[in-house]
């Protein structure tokens, strides 16, 4: 196809009534007349289209639009053509539709499915398989499966047969799935017998010592992948993990296992890192993944990918912990350091000693064991004795500081002989007001007063103005400190509300500051949000006066109703707050009835209904409805668990109990985001959260 015909009605499309991910589409014409031409601007061009009508996997109304124009030019078979085919199988490809009917991108690829299909026999082996790639994307057994089935028959290049097969697999599932009963043996070759493993996966088959054989046969699987592609070409033993899992049965996790232990019982380095990888994979989907996998990982310990696994399984690693001691005793700082930084999340008490004797030198394991998220790390006299030590040494970072002072904080008042250097640091690092409170927590009153003391003459911020009133109950500090922050921006503001709620009735003071600093902007920011939920709690905790906290809290829901997904966590915020109202925030209750329907939020709206809603007409059963709801679909597992807790099993009926019971025993996982080394840690104090319930 000439590129004159391929441009065609290119500059008269109405670009400018389409959108993309930043704006009108009115830049199309231009990158896609640069791509076509080709030369120094075509590479450019195409990494904008990528960004503006693919971006990061979503898909747009100017998709759509440019799709015609993007099959036209990769018809015309020109340099380039293999990218231009990839970026139209991406949009086939993408579920991620942002405000166009579903679907209608992927339709927008099929119909050009006559026009890509002579590149099928494109002398390019790349291109050959691109096009496959693209067909296949499109779902579209009427338009492709001929095209696909007549080049099968004839392509004799295995990658390229490879994804062929693929391509069937998705226009023509039970079709494929036939041909791979033949292509598991070892004289096919490797691309094309991985390609009828993820077939026959996609196909339900059952997985025989055939396929087991066949994949680790194939390992390692990333020479024959193509990093442009989807996961299927990235990571393929990631795929066959998660097929395998996702059947949830018995028989399906053990195969699993046994497929993994197998190869990471490999003699070669480059099939144990794949295995390695895919391990971590099961370890945070299945939760019996760990205790089948640890004693073929623990081995491996050496290996920082093995480690590094190891610490995020944590306890039910504790097998590794003798050779992970002995990896964090050798002479070499950083190994040993990574060796006593796993050791710390997979035996605690194990790693004291270690920690002690090394602190100077073992930075990730401080970073570890001092970490917000882990429960507190042991208390040991000689490792209280180092962290005095290092937090009197000179030129300390900052990082180094909060780690050792969040130590102390975490172990109060036996961490009282530490109280002269939290002195020392307190000028330069207000947090260790907080451990100074901590560790006097059952102090004797000398030292209450002398604190006292250390604190007022460091109080230059909210947090040590806080801690001052915190231990010695007095007011003038805090209250000059948060006069001066109201006076700065929404987010100082927002501390500044927090602390004055602290001091009741005694920051009526404050009250006409606190009123001048509500948001009233109809698109707010989140800040201005949290400001002004910190301001409603405020007002309500130090006049006692309900009205103007409902208003507030009222304000801030309705002007977050759109559902933009950062505002997730404010109105969660909000919600919390009307709980501290109790009757008198009973006019919100429409507006927290309505949010039981969002999963997210339901939650905390069933805990705030159930704290303001009179007794006798509140609907437990519909409140446990909506945090099991949560809870199932993984939304708020955690604010659910809240939720069930202060509802009590009564509230919940026999079915919703066995539901319950199903999210505790269940095999898989019900937290699946978050901090790489606290999804499995936090689904374990979840699913103890749901087994005592």
């Amino acid at each position: 196809m000439d590129l004159t015909d391929a441009l065609a009605g290119l500059d008269a499309h109405p670009w400018a009534s389409v959108s993309h991910a930043y704006g009108t589409a009115e830049d199309l014409p231009d990158l896609l007349r640069a791509l076509a031409e080709g030369g120094g601007d075509a590479e450019e061009a195409m990494s904008e289209l990528y960004s503006c009508i693919l971006h990061q996997g979503t898909v747009y109304s100017a998709s759509v639009d440019a799709v015609p124009y993007l099959a036209r030019i990769a018809a015309a078979a020109r340099p380039g053509t293999t990218e231009v085919l990839c970026l139209l199988g991406g949009l086939a490809e993408s579920d991620d539709e942002w405000a166009i009917t579903p679907g209608a991108v992927r339709a927008a690829v099929a119909t050009q499915v006559p026009l890509l299909i002579p590149l099928l026999a494109h002398e390019d082996a790349d291109v050959r398989r691109l096009t496959a790639w693209t067909l296949g994307h499109t779902r579209n057994a009427e338009a492709a499966l001929a095209a696909l089935r007549s080049r099968w028959t004839a392509e004799d290049d295995p990658g390229v047969r490879a994804e062929l097969l693929v391509a069937l697999g998705r226009v023509d599932l039970p079709g494929a799935a036939v041909e791979t009963r033949v292509l598991l043996g070892g004289d096919t070759p490797a691309p094309l017998r991985l390609a009828a493993l993820l077939v026959a996966l996609a196909a339900g088959a059952p997985w025989t010592d055939a396929h087991h054989d066949a994949a680790l046969g194939v390992l390692p699987t990333r020479q024959l992948t193509v990093d442009r592609y989807s996961m299927h070409h990235r990571e393929p033993l990631h795929v066959i993990v998660d097929s395998l899992l996702g059947r949830d049965t018995e028989e399906d996790r053990e195969k699993t296992f046994a497929l993994l232990n197998g190869a990471l019982h490999d003699d070669r380095p480059e099939v144990r890192t794949e295995a390695l990888s895919a391990a971590d994979h099961a370890c945070y989907l299945s939760r019996s993944a760990p205790r089948r996998l640890v004693p073929a990982i623990a081995p491996l310990a050496a290996d920082q990918q093995a480690s590094t696994l190891l610490g995020k399984v944590g306890p039910a690693a504790a097998e590794a912990a003798p050779a992970l001691a002995e990896l964090a005793a050798q002479p070499d700082d950083e190994e040993a350091d990574q060796a006593l930084a796993v050791l710390v999340r997979v035996a605690p008490r194990q790693a004291v000693p270690l920690l002690a004797r090394d602190l100077g030198r073992r930075p990730r394991a401080l970073d570890a064991a001092a970490d917000f998220h882990a429960p507190a790390f042991p208390f040991g006299p000689g490792l209280l004795a180092a962290v005095r030590t290092r937090l009197a040494a000179d030129g300390l970072g900052h990082n180094d500081t909060a780690d050792l002072v969040h130590l102390l904080r975490q172990w109060g008042p036996q961490a009282a002989a530490a109280l002269p250097e939290l002195y020392a640091v307190l000028p330069r690092f207000p947090y260790a007001a907080t451990a100074i409170t901590a560790v006097l927590a059952t102090g004797g009153e000398a030292r209450r007063e002398q604190a006292g003391a250390v604190l007022r003459a460091a109080a230059t911020s909210l947090m040590v103005a806080r801690a001052h009133h915190d231990l010695t109950g007095e007011t003038d500090v805090l209250l000059d400190a948060v006069a001066k922050a109201l006076a700065a921006g929404p987010r100082e503001v927002a501390e500044a509300a927090e602390a004055a709620a602290t001091l009741a009735a005694a920051a009526a003071g404050l009250l006409p500051a606190l009123r001048a600093a509500v948001s009233e902007d109809a698109e707010p920011t989140t800040p201005q949000l949290d400001c002004d939920i910190a301001i409603a709690t405020a007002l309500w905790q130090i006049e006692g006066d309900a009205e103007e906290a409902v208003t507030i809290l009222a304000s801030v829901l309705d002007r977050t109703t759109d559902n933009q997904p950062w505002y997730r966590w404010t109105v969660v915020r909000a919600i919390r707050a009307t709980t501290l109202l109790g009757a008198d925030a009973r006019p919100l209750i429409p507006r927290l009835e309505l949010l039981l329907a969002d999963a997210e939020k339901a939650p905390a709206a069933a805990l705030a209904l159930l704290a303001i809603t009179d007794p006798d007409v509140v609907d437990l059963g519909r409140l446990a409805e909506a945090a099991l709801h949560s809870a199932e679909t993984a939304a708020d597992v955690s604010g659910a668990c809240e939720a069930f807790q202060a509802l009590g099993t009564t509230a919940l009926s026999p079915h919703q109990r066995l539901r319950v019971t199903e999210l505790a025993e269940r095999d898989r996982r019900i937290v699946g985001s978050g901090l790489a080394n606290n999804i499995i840690r936090e689904d374990e104090r979840l699913r103890a959260v749901l087994t005592a319930i």
